[in-house]
């Protein structure tokens, strides 16, 4: 990637019975992200270390890249049109001494769950961060 990246933070995770909110930012400025109810409940159920019926998306795919010894890198949420984001999930894989980095499209709620879920970083580009509507806390 050949721009700048804005580390951002969770501040909150907002639930609803229609939609789950993400506030996240900077000191500088906070943002949201809406997304379904089922991740806010996914993410609750994380958190208070709940068993679960039957493993959840992220835990699938947490699995996949535990078996397949994948690294988690880093979260960017790389665009923004009108309120749908978009972001990549970077992850890393050695194999015969090379070391291989992916870049891979994905949902931002899949992203933003795994991020908290496995605590690596979260940014979003300069671009993405200055054309966001700042929310008021």
């Amino acid at each position: 990637m050949d721009f700048e990246l804005v580390p951002i933070q969770f501040n909150k995770i907002l639930q609803s019975k229609n939609y789950t909110v993400f506030i996240l930012g900077t000191q500088e400025k906070q943002f949201a992200i809406y997304t379904s109810p089922c991740t806010g409940q996914n993410l609750q159920m994380h958190f208070a270390e709940q068993i679960k019926p039957r493993p959840y998306t992220y835990d699938l795919m947490n699995s996949a890249f535990n078996g397949f010894n994948i690294n988690l890198l880093q979260i960017v949420i790389t665009d923004v049109q009108d309120t749908l984001y978009f972001a990549r999930l970077f992850i890393e894989q050695e194999s015969d001494g090379l070391r291989n980095i992916l870049e891979i499209d994905a949902r931002p709620s899949d992203c933003l769950t795994l991020a908290l879920a496995n605590d690596i970083p979260v940014y979003c580009t300069r671009d993405v961060f200055d054309h966001t509507i700042p929310i008021d806390e």
